[in-house]
């Protein structure tokens, strides 16, 4: 087991991530940028070193300072947590070149995963349902608009690299096509820094269903369940459910066992998530692979017992996967990701000082957060301030005690998406369980 992990990240996945590794004996060792010098992941890690000003390129995005801060304080392995580096190739890279075991998968999986178009040819390879569409990037409008009449309208333009909808447009005929080639690829390069992009089949009003894949060093992949998290708000995820309520025995079995293929098919190692799209017909297309402990993570937590976290820290140190039974579920559970957001304001940042706030609790509550009173959020970073995670013993309970919960949670002095959720839980359709990735706009009309 390792002797010190270097935390490569802040907030409430820092602070997750420096609980697992003092409960397994490791010393955690955060880092953080000067706005974040007050911030609780610092205050509560066994030492903490600053790696730079506020702006993400010149503290967390920067590869040189966070080895610097890792060979400083002799980290012998590193954790990225989500977001920021979590994804990035050249990290790994810099982390075996200076002997820092780098927790999560090798750099080739991340590599191949990052580039979605090459990743879906791969699975297309090996037999895994993919969306029809471009096989790989497309170079040109004529190209594109062959292969689009070929698949059939709507078609979906996609960065290979994309990520949170940036790069993506939905076209409805071929003169969408052509307007909208040239801002998908002007988006691709503004955000991810290549032109890359490809075509898809626009699936209207799926639901966004994703597997978590636990995979030691030693070729043992095992499926941790599915979580459903097609409540989205422009791509973005809000809430999200495990397990998912839409599928049979039969079809989660055989969508777990396409989940371990596709990790398979690429030697995956370290905790990822097979991500899926779920027709009206209950077809289902591969879509990507995140390569990363998930934002959404604790709800697979809250209904299997797990400790992910643990898992991703035993599995890098060389463990092996124990005995048990994999993708077996205990009740159903939510989660809420709390944003300092105005939602009556185009969910526009809300940042500033918190005054005030009181968590919920009580039976199968959990709040994952930095934030105490005083505190402020900064505009520097992602709006994401809270995740509260409600467990039930079925559906119906876990609605319930979660529209408890948001009554009892309060946050003074800023916004937030709080109130919003409050209008999703009152929503009948909400309530039966028929949700797909545009139920926002259609329900809410947001």
């Amino acid at each position: 087991m390792f002797k010190r992990v270097l935390v490569a990240n802040r907030g409430e996945i820092a602070i997750r991530i420096i609980r697992a590794c003092k409960e397994l004996g490791i010393e955690p060792v955060a880092v953080y940028s000067t706005a974040d010098k007050q911030s609780m992941h610092a205050k509560i890690a066994d030492r903490s070193i600053c790696i730079g000003p506020p702006q993400p390129n010149k503290s967390y995005l920067n590869i040189n300072n966070i080895i610097a801060a890792a060979e400083v304080t002799n980290c012998d392995a590193l954790h990225p947590g989500y977001g920021f580096l979590s994804e990035n190739p050249s990290l790994v890279e810099s982390c075996t070149k200076n002997d820092i075991t780098f927790i999560g998968p090798p750099r080739d999986a991340i590599m191949l995963a990052g580039n979605k178009s090459k990743a879906i040819e791969v699975m297309r390879q090996n037999r895994i349902p993919v969306i029809p569409g471009s096989i790989g990037n497309i170079s040109d409008l004529r190209q594109a608009a062959k292969i689009s009449k070929r698949i059939g309208y709507p078609v979906i333009i996609k960065a290979s690299f994309g990520g949170g909808g940036k790069g993506m447009r939905i076209c409805n005929n071929q003169k969408e096509l052509s307007d909208f080639l040239s801002i998908a690829i002007s988006e691709s390069r503004s955000s991810f820094g290549t032109e890359e992009v490809y075509i898809e089949k626009y699936i209207p009003k799926p639901r966004h269903i994703e597997f978590q894949i636990v995979a030691d060093n030693f070729g043992n992949i095992r499926c941790a369940g599915e979580r459903e998290c097609s409540i989205q708000r422009r791509h973005q995820k809000l809430i999200e459910e495990a397990p998912a309520c839409i599928l049979n025995g039969k079809l989660r079995k055989i969508m777990s066992e396409t989940a371990v293929r596709a990790a398979q098919s690429i030697g995956y190692q370290n905790l990822g998530t097979i991500e899926f799209l779920l027709d009206g017909n209950h077809n289902f297309y591969f879509i990507e692979i995140n390569t990363r402990i998930q934002v959404e993570h604790p709800v697979t937590e809250m209904v299997t017992g797990m400790d992910l976290v643990k898992e991703q820290i035993k599995m890098a140190a060389g463990q092996k996967l124990r005995d048990r039974e994999w993708g077996k579920n205990n009740g159903v559970a939510f989660e809420f990701r709390i944003n300092a957001e105005d939602s009556q304001n185009n969910f526009s940042p809300s940042p500033g000082k918190i005054t005030d706030y009181y968590l919920p609790g009580g039976p199968g509550v959990r709040i994952d957060t930095f934030i105490h009173s005083n505190y402020t959020i900064s505009p520097f970073y992602d709006s994401l301030i809270a995740k509260l995670i409600v467990w039930g013993n079925d559906r119906r309970e876990a609605i319930s005690r979660s529209s408890r919960a948001l009554e009892e949670f309060t946050i003074q002095g800023i916004k937030t998406t709080i109130p919003f959720y409050h209008k999703i839980l009152k929503n009948e359709k909400f309530m039966e369980g028929n949700i797909h990735t545009h139920f926002i706009e259609e329900e809410l009309g947001v």
